[in-house]
């Protein structure tokens, strides 16, 4: 490894991140000595911020509002970057390295809840989230995805995501009348209260639902879903981090650490705690 040592997590806002302890715990499992802090950060600022980063800076971890912006100034991406057009991981260096750890993340917390094949799925919303989510239900093998927005339109920017991932992308209002699906993921904002005789048809048939948000928990949509069936978004939260662990120590989010199961327990501990 490198003498790089620092890294942090970038966002407007971020004081309510915990990123922080989740990276923290990891490393001190692992045995490095980096650091790892918060920084507010808004758009604007975001490339003279980057520009003033010495060589002892590692990388970075972005949240809203700088995955497009980290997108736009990395010079290399993977293909989740590529295909989602956000970055939430920046890995300096000879050149500067962009990756999409969510949609990793969304596939993990899927799989560690037992849930691997999928083949119809629906997403709630088409904010900033949903095309990591689109990407991951790809991945977990899904081939038909309905979305239901507010604002319909605001899907059409996932039209060539899908066209290009094989999904058969389609759309209906809150209202309609809601078909079986294996999955529901729920990209919603935080806070966002459906009425109940919306979200109510859509838990009947909705399969297991992935919550984005997590906090407060549970939402008001989480709290009306067979609770057996219910993941929240704090486990993207979680695995994305360790994905985010293995590109800052091996440069590749496939790369597993060592003894990585202990790793992501000592990281769930610390990421629950107040």
């Amino acid at each position: 490894m490198s003498d790089r040592r620092h890294l942090a997590v970038w966002g407007d806002p971020i004081g309510h991140s915990r990123s922080p302890q989740l990276h923290l715990a990891a490393y001190r499992r692992i045995g490095v000595d980096w650091t790892y802090e918060r920084r507010q950060v808004g758009r604007d600022a975001f490339r003279d911020a980057l520009a003033s980063l010495d060589d002892s800076w590692r990388g970075l971890s972005l949240t809203m509002p700088l995955k497009e912006a980290a997108h736009d100034a990395a010079e290399e991406l993977d293909r989740h970057a590529a295909l989602t057009g956000a970055v939430n991981t920046l890995l300096l260096g000879e050149s500067l390295r962009g990756f999409n750890t969510d949609v990793g993340g969304i596939v993990d917390a899927f799989t560690h809840a037992g849930v691997t094949d999928v083949r119809t799925a629906r997403i709630l919303g088409a904010g900033a989230t949903a095309a990591s989510a689109l990407v991951a239900l790809s991945d977990l093998g899904a081939t038909e995805v309905e979305f239901r927005a507010r604002r319909p339109e605001a899907v059409d920017r996932l039209r060539p995501t899908a066209e290009a991932l094989g999904v058969r992308l389609t759309t209906a209002e809150f209202s309609s009348i809601a078909s079986d699906v294996d999955v529901t993921v729920a990209t919603l904002p935080s806070g966002t209260v459906l009425d109940a005789d919306l979200a109510q048809p859509l838990a009947a048939v909705g399969g297991t639902l992935f919550e984005a948000a997590y906090a407060p928990w549970p939402s008001a949509l989480a709290a009306l879903w067979p609770q057996s069936n219910v993941i929240s978004g704090f486990e993207m939260l979680l695995f994305q981090a360790v994905r985010q662990i293995r590109i800052f120590c091996f440069g590749d989010q496939r790369h597993e650490l060592p003894d990585e199961a202990v790793t992501v327990d000592i990281m769930r501990l610390a990421g629950m705690e107040d």
